[in-house]
Formats: structure tokens, C-alpha cells, sequence
């Protein structure tokens, strides 16, 4: 056993997502989205560098030491998968853990609208999940892989960096690639995708034009694909995919995007106050004739009165869901008017002036 081991047990009964290990520091845990110290000594550099090496592969060790920054998966066999970033900073070195589940909850434990589950029954096209770093986005995109791997009968190939949640071959055969372990790049493994049988492809993150291009062919060429991306809601994504291109492109860019995608899931990830845990507010705009027209004519800003109006087709904006999580007591207020997109709908229920006086 790890001597770090011990940290990820606490980690675990304590409910925290993250575990932060820095030197010159306490150890620290996020919990419920708050930040809290654990009662421990602060860690010497030496100390807390012999206590990451002990659980880090040697290639990894090696990356590290030149570049400064490396990613990999740990697991602890009947606890959890853990997602490790070593990185440099002033007083020495430092480490963040995200704890992934071993069990993967469906999309109905996880309590998100019917048509997030129908997405994995689609025969072809794009999928992308999207929200700012912590928002739940490789949970919401696991619990929509384990429903393709129940219900299909087809070849689910997964690219992560790490990889996060491992899911076991059942009506579907599954195969996990590892970027840096597995193969050089997202981009590299998507060019390989192609020629290895896969039916569906899950891309843990879309980082740069050469991968999200390689993405969208593949969606083109009757492939299902899944993939993330950082941004803050369904038009920022469409237009961030387009953006990424060169000017010259971006009108080819846009009728292909219009015909690969299939839908975009925002999400936002929300303290509950009814009991103790999260919940997500998802912003779900599904790719209608309509609004595939408005992508290829670059009216993406119309997007958002076109999800309004399509509730039949299980569209939501961010605000509808947050006000649906708001009516139902699972939020507060505050965070409620803090991450809503149109906030003067929300002031009603606050009992006082928003601390954001920049929205004001």
C-alpha cells in the first residue's frame, strides 16, 4: 500500500472530489465544491516529491522531470480510479487528484433529461459534451457510453488523457487508449480510429484544430463520436469549433459542422442544499434542420431563441434548467443568479443585492 494511499481513503469517506497536495501545505480537499485542510502536517517538498513518485510510472516520472507538467490514472482496486496532474510551482512540487467512481451511474441515477439517454442510440454523427473544468462532463459522457455498451451491438473505442472510467465489455467490445501510453496523440489515435473497426468514438477532449477536424470526419464517415469540449454553452461551442479553423475554412467548416453535428449537453455543476452532494444543470440544444441552417448561415446568436422555442425536441436552455433545479429547493438562489445567463429572470429570488456588482 501507498503511503498517499491513506489520503485517498479520506478522500473517499469525506465525499471529495479533489485532493490538492502542495509543498509548504497542508493537504486540502474539495468537498461539495469548497476547499478545506485537512488536519495534517504541512508537507516538505522532499517529503510530498518520494510521496507522488511512489504511486507514478517511470515514463511518467521521467516526463515530469523534463517538462514540469504530466497526467496519468491511478487506481486503487475496490476504492476508486483517480485522475493525477503533477505539476511545478513555486515552492516545490504539487499534485491534483479527481476522484473517478468504479461503479458508473446511468442516466437516470444521475437525474438528467430522457433525450441525454436517446443520444447513444443515434447511428452516426458528433456528440459533444461541454463546461468548465469540474462540471461533470466525463461523468454525464460515461453514463452515455455505458448506455451504448448495454443496448448496441457495436465496437466503442475510447481516447482519454487519462483514461477515467474503465467500462467493461457488455453487449459492446470496448477498447481503452491512453494518450502518452497507448499512442502519441488525440489526433494521432483518431487517424489509427479509422482503420480499427470502431463504430463509436469517444474523444476525451477536443483540444486543437487537427483533432477537432479528425473528429468531425469521422462523424461524416458514419462513425457515432463523443467528445468534450471547455466551453461555457451551446453556442460557445459551435462558434469555438468554427473559430479554431482559419478564416479561408471557416465557411467549409460551417456546412460540415452543420452536417456532423448531432447535439450539444452544457452543463453547470450546482451545491445542493436539500441534501448533501451536486446536481447538474444541463443546456441541451439538439441539431434540427433549423438549426443546422442557422450554423450554416452564420447566425449562431439566433441559436438560443431556437432551443427556446424547441422544447418537443428535448432542447433546454441553462436558465430553464437552473430555474427547474431552483422551483424544485435542490440549489440556492445565489448560486442559482451567479450562474445564470439572463440574470435579471433570477433577482426575484434573491433576499439580497448580488455580490457580483460587476452584473449589476
Amino acid at each position: 500500500m501507498a503511503q498517499i494511499d491513506g489520503f485517498f481513503k479520506l478522500m473517499n469517506d469525506e465525499g471529495a472530489s479533489d485532493l490538492h497536495m502542495v509543498a509548504g501545505q497542508q493537504p486540502l480537499l474539495r468537498i461539495r465544491g469548497d476547499i478545506e485542510r485537512v488536519k495534517f502536517k504541512k508537507m516538505e517538498n522532499d517529503e510530498l516529491r518520494a510521496m507522488l513518485y511512489e504511486i507514478c510510472p517511470e515514463e511518467k516520472i521521467k516526463l515530469f522531470e523534463e517538462t514540469g507538467d504530466v497526467d496519468f490514472g491511478y487506481e486503487i482496486p475496490g476504492l476508486a480510479r483517480y485522475r493525477a496532474n503533477f505539476f511545478r510551482q513555486k515552492y516545490g512540487v504539487g499534485a491534483v487528484f479527481r476522484e473517478i467512481p468504479s461503479d458508473i451511474l446511468t442516466v437516470e441515477q444521475l437525474g438528467l433529461p430522457p433525450v441525454v439517454g436517446r443520444l447513444a442510440h443515434l447511428p452516426k454523427g458528433l456528440v459533444l459534451v461541454t463546461g468548465p473544468t469540474g462540471s461533470g462532463k466525463s461523468t454525464t459522457l460515461a453514463a452515455i457510453v455505458d448506455e451504448c455498451n448495454k443496448t448496441r451491438k457495436d465496437h466503442i473505442l475510447t481516447i482519454e488523457d487519462p483514461i477515467e472510467f474503465v467500462h467493461k465489455s457488455q453487449k459492446c467490445v470496448i477498447n481503452h487508449r491512453e494518450v502518452g501510453t497507448h499512442t502519441q496523440s488525440f489526433s494521432a489515435a483518431l487517424r489509427g480510429a479509422l482503420r480499427e473497426d470502431p463504430d463509436i468514438i469517444m474523444v476525451g477532449e477536443m483540444r486543437d484544430l487537427e483533432t477537432i477536424s479528425l473528429a468531425m470526419e469521422a462523424a461524416m464517415t458514419g462513425h457515432l463520436v463523443f467528445g468534450t469540449l471547455h466551453t461555457l454553452n451551446a453556442m460557445k461551442t459551435v462558434d469555438r469549433i468554427i473559430e479554431i479553423f482559419p478564416a479561408s475554412q471557416q465557411g467549409q467548416v460551417r456546412s460540415t459542422l452543420a452536417d456532423a453535428l448531432k447535439a450539444v449537453v452544457s452543463q453547470t455543476l450546482f451545491r445542493r442544499v436539500d441534501v448533501k452532494g451536486r446536481c447538474a444543470a444541463l443546456e441541451i440544444l439538439i441539431a434540427t434542420p433549423a438549426v443546422r441552417n442557422l450554423i450554416r448561415d452564420a447566425k449562431t446568436y439566433q441559436i438560443l431563441s431556437t432551443m427556446q422555442t424547441g422544447k418537443k425536441f428535448g432542447m433546454q436552455t441553462l436558465d430553464d434548467a437552473i430555474l427547474l433545479l431552483l422551483e424544485k429547493k435542490m440549489i440556492s438562489p445565489e448560486d442559482a443568479y451567479s450562474n445564470a445567463v439572463e440574470k435579471s429572470k433570477f433577482l426575484k429570488f434573491l433576499k439580497k443585492a448580488p455580490a457580483d456588482f460587476t452584473e449589476v
